[in-house]
């Protein structure tokens, strides 16, 4: 391509969902209500397992740090979209847009190493019930977390960086309604088959490596439950993994019907109304998906109040 196409790009345009000016109400409408519901309903998660010593276990050590990723996750991309929709000023700098999807990147693989981590949790407490204290300590549980911390700081610092040696065309405009790497890396002019194979090998080993490791987890939780004797005993036990299996379904499944509907048909509109889905339907119906059949959590709000 002729160098003179190319500039160091000082600002993105975020085009959002819409231009129409009638639905530009609505859509600040539907998505304040969804951040503040979101970051409410995660706040409430995490001041219950703090408030009550009941909750000092390893589930929901783990629970409230998921809430606090998703609070994050939420965070960094919806409240930039409210203030475009508000003032309607489109515009994002070139630092503010590599500094939003360093943190998506984050926050959205924290998500799934956490998940992992749950998982984990729930195999140790359904097939090595007597064990369970020893092997999930505090120790261990802290080493988990931080582990996630460090991989997936390292991992965004990487995407980053890469992201940061591309030049970019003039075309500055992401018809998104946040700075994701994908719309990121369309708008360069520079080779990009690096950067593809760097991203590829890494969503390979930390989101499939995190993906089977669950399925491994409930493949040996289904069978233990299936070796258990009594009705009771067996719906009591899935009953434990119940709200982190439900959470994890529709994590993975959002995320993968956003892929594979993006790769399908092309339509960058489509692609961001799709990624609402784990980026802001799935944080807000996670503490619902947790409270509401959480004996624990509901005793501890009412302590809380």
């Amino acid at each position: 391509m002729d160098p003179v196409n190319k500039t160091q790009t000082s600002e993105f345009h975020l085009l959002g969902f819409s231009e129409d000016p009638e639905l530009q109400p609505i859509l600040f409408g539907v998505f304040l209500s969804m951040y503040l519901i979101t970051v409410l309903g995660n706040l409430l998660i995490i001041l219950a397992t703090i408030s009550d010593s009941h909750l000092y276990t390893p589930m929901y050590f783990f629970l409230s740090n998921l809430s606090f990723v998703d609070i994050c996750l939420v965070s960094n991309t919806v409240p930039k979209m409210l203030v475009n929709i508000q003032t309607q000023n489109k515009v994002i700098t070139y630092a503010g847009c590599i500094t939003q999807m360093y943190l998506f990147l984050l926050f959205v693989g924290l998500d799934n190493f956490l998940l992992t981590v749950m998982a984990y949790d729930r195999f140790v407490a359904i097939c090595h019930p007597l064990h369970y204290t020893v092997i999930m300590n505090p120790r261990l549980c802290g080493l988990l977390v931080l582990a996630s911390w460090i991989t997936h700081i390292l991992h965004s610092l990487l995407e980053s960086l890469m992201v940061l040696s591309l030049s970019f065309c003039r075309h500055s405009e992401i018809p998104h309604f946040f700075c994701e790497l994908d719309q990121i890396i369309h708008l360069t002019c520079s080779k990009t088959f690096i950067t593809h194979m760097v991203i590829y090998f890494a969503a390979v080993v930390l989101g499939g490596g995190s993906f089977a490791g669950i399925l491994y987890s409930y493949s040996k939780i289904v069978s233990s439950i299936r070796a258990i004797s009594s009705a009771q005993g067996k719906y009591k036990a899935f009953c434990t993994c119940a709200s982190h299996l439900s959470v994890a379904s529709l994590f993975y499944c959002t995320c993968l019907g956003v892929y594979l509907s993006s790769a399908a048909t092309h339509n960058s509109h489509s692609s961001a109304t799709a990624s609402v889905m784990y980026t802001v339907v799935t944080p807000m119906l996670n503490p619902f998906i947790y409270s509401l059949r959480n004996k624990d959590i509901k005793r501890a709000l009412r302590r809380f109040f």
